[in-house]
């Protein structure tokens, strides 16, 4: 190799991951970078856009334009992107007419996988720059915003979970949770990954195979809100990307088979004028902030429950007794058949919400979550009791709602949803929900076969 392509290599390099405007506009001068995706995460955390010149987007954001426009049936389809009725902010009566798409400069980023590319998100827009408030990135802001007025940060830690299949069975037939020994596929796999993601900007905490088999578990180090959904759609991309690389699939399914769950566990923490608000003293009553939080997300999950768990399929993750996905909203220590977990220790101390499934949109879950301590914050609520012991067997407390026709009928007339996430939100959300149920409804399983076809 001579001494250019080694300044080159190096210098490619040292772009991986976020880079400035200044060093994006280096790297098109010298082609290393041609092509921009810009993106919006959909209804289902989906990035969805269009991948843009990289020169045009450079001349667009210079003249401070939408860098691109997307039909607004992006935000109004369902999970097949079949454009739905019903919705405020289109439809065949408006023609399905165009959105704007603003890019957020501080998240373009380099994808090594794919060279001479760069990817960045957008805020989604109508055509006179008012944001749209139904857009998850704009729904999380808004909570965010408001959590910022009661003098409060969030810090977010992602924890997911996947499964790896060939074809559409696990790639491998049974447990390996906590194993080492893990076969060469699944090996190559995690190394591809674990290289791949941090020269992405998405630094992973730790990886680990899981309880079912096949299921993989990706932990994420503590950062701002906004940026940890963020990086969580550029993961998830990318393990979609490298697991077709190597012939296989990934299904971020919250029961892809009977039995199995995969969930999006939440770690979130409160921090003010840089002070964790939830440092906790071992034996002691835990502080004041972290109570009112503790209920205000108990209080809030049966009037936000699609926004955690947006599918039919959602609900079949909390069919299963010890399973450890909740079947109870409840809050322990350090117990993981609750709702809500109490973790960590002093500083560290935090929250880990288990409510939402691996299907759940990171932003919408967030926004719901923040939307329930603002609550909880603002009226001083106190929890119950934390659950000790068996989590399953806490009948007192209120069930996990049964599926996504329980959880609309509280979503769409809950006043504290509305107030929370305003009208317009919920209207949006519900006629989202509302389409997955009819289409769920109509469809004739091979279950009902196997079980029917020649009994009935």
């Amino acid at each position: 190799m001579s001494s250019q392509q080694t300044d080159e290599s190096h210098e490619l390099t040292r772009l991986a991951g976020f880079i400035s405007a200044e060093e994006f506009r280096t790297a098109v001068d010298r082609e290393d970078i041609t092509t921009v995706m810009v993106c919006v995460p959909d209804m289902m955390g989906r990035l969805k856009g269009k991948r843009l010149s990289a020169r045009v987007f450079l001349d667009r954001i210079a003249d401070g334009l939408n860098v691109t426009e997307a039909c607004a049936y992006i935000l109004a389809t369902n999970v097949g992107m079949d454009p739905l009725g019903g919705f405020d902010l289109t439809g065949w009566d408006k023609g399905f007419q165009d959105l704007g798409m603003v890019a957020d400069l501080a998240t373009l980023r380099v994808l090594p996988y794919m060279p001479g590319l760069a990817l960045v998100h957008c805020e989604a827009v109508q055509p006179d720059g008012t944001p749209l408030e139904i857009a998850p990135r704009r729904m999380l802001r808004t909570q965010l915003d408001r959590l910022g007025k009661l003098g409060f940060e969030a810090r977010v830690g992602l924890e997911s979970e996947f499964v790896l299949c060939n074809g559409l069975q696990p790639m491998v037939q049974h447990n390996l949770d906590y194993a080492l020994d893990h076969p060469p596929a699944l090996s190559d796999f995690f190394r591809y990954l674990e290289d791949a993601l941090p020269e992405a900007g998405v630094p992973i905490e730790a990886a680990k195979t899981e309880g079912a088999p096949g299921q993989v578990e990706i932990t994420f180090p503590y950062g701002p809100a906004l940026q940890a959904c963020d990086d969580y759609t550029v993961y998830k991309q990318t393990v979609q990307h490298l697991a077709r690389r190597q012939a296989l699939s990934a299904t971020f399914m919250s029961a892809p088979f009977t039995g199995v769950g995969s969930g999006l566990h939440l770690h979130l923490s409160l921090w003010k004028d840089g002070v964790p608000a939830f440092d906790a003293v071992p034996g002691a009553e835990l502080p004041e902030t972290m109570r009112h939080s503790i209920a205000g997300l108990l209080s809030g999950m049966p009037h936000l429950a699609p926004l955690y768990a947006p599918n039919p399929n959602s609900y079949k993750r909390y069919a299963t007794a010890h399973s450890f996905a909740p079947q109870y909203m409840n809050w322990g220590h350090d117990n993981r058949g609750c709702a809500v977990r109490v973790t960590g220790h002093g500083e560290g101390t935090h929250l880990e919400i288990r409510l939402p499934g691996a299907d759940a949109n990171p932003y919408l879950a967030l926004a719901a979550s923040v939307a329930a301590i603002v609550h909880g914050l603002t009226e001083k609520l106190n929890p119950p009791a934390p659950c000790r012991g068996d989590a399953y067997a806490d009948r007192q407390t209120v069930p996990v709602l049964r599926d996504l026709a329980e959880a609309l009928a509280y979503f769409h007339g809950s006043d504290f949803a509305t107030s929370a996430l305003g009208a317009e939100v919920v209207r949006h959300y519900a006629i989202a929900a509302e389409a997955e149920i009819a289409e769920h409804r109509r469809q004739v399983t091979d279950v009902e076969r196997e079980r029917w076809f020649d009994r009935a």
